[in-house]
């Protein structure tokens, strides 16, 4: 049976011309990235070397997420994350554009492979990637990872298990993440001639440590203002 893709490419355009592309080729049922038939595992993505903070991590041989990420470390060997490109995000419903930075259009791109990857971590997040919106300020992403979880808990109520309607698991699952984009990031500075991917990834952190504080605070009045009509006695 033939497996149905949806196929999503990144575009970065640079200032001389020049163009470095990224597809992602991404299964539509499971909404996991499709590996490539013939696996050429560089050596720093087996999991001796990775070091997975993850107990129960279920990877075998070698880290799905290191391995993905080193093909973005290698597209962008040499360029710094501040060079600036128009990326365009190609995916069959629309083309997003941007003119940013580097480190701005790989950090869209790294999460959406780190959330296809089958980290089981990672894998809650999934639904954010069929929704994809690139190039999201941190305000957008909190409000469609709140969205995408109390959904899920409505989903886990409809199908008879345990709701978490206080999201005291969502914290718990970006302290999970957290620890994932750090271990990451101290494994890619070991790599890089210059800064794009490594940076990217801390954007990302910066993105996880914004969700967090939000949750430990609970304060989402930021939220409230724009639900006012909703809040009405």
């Amino acid at each position: 049976m033939k497996t149905e893709k949806e196929n999503i490419t990144f575009r970065f355009v640079f200032e001389d011309g020049s163009e470095k592309v990224f597809p992602v080729e991404i299964d539509s049922d499971s909404f996991q990235i499709i590996f490539p038939k013939d696996l050429v595992v560089p050596e720093w993505t087996t999991l001796e070397k990775i070091s997975c903070p993850m107990t129960n991590c279920t990877a075998k041989h070698f880290c799905p997420i290191a391995f993905h990420l080193d093909k973005v470390i290698k597209l962008f060997d040499g360029i710094p994350s501040y060079e600036v490109a128009t990326v365009r995000v190609e995916t069959k419903s629309r083309t997003y554009s941007k003119h940013t930075s580097v480190q701005d259009g790989a950090g869209s791109l790294i999460g959406i492979l780190m959330t296809t990857s089958g980290c089981y971590v990672l894998d809650k997040l999934r639904p954010m990637v069929h929704f994809h919106l690139p190039f999201a300020t941190i305000e957008e992403t909190e409000y469609r990872i709140f969205s995408m979880f109390l959904f899920a808990q409505f989903l886990r109520q409809k199908n008879g298990l345990q709701p978490d309607w206080q999201m005291s698991s969502l914290g718990k699952l970006y302290e999970d993440i957290m620890k994932i984009n750090q271990n990451f990031a101290k494994r890619i500075a070991d790599l890089e001639k210059l800064d794009a991917g490594i940076n990217a990834v801390i954007l990302l952190n910066n993105f996880a440590h914004s969700v967090t504080f939000s949750l430990e605070d609970q304060d989402f009045s930021k939220f409230e203002k724009l639900f006012e009509s909703w809040l009405e006695k």
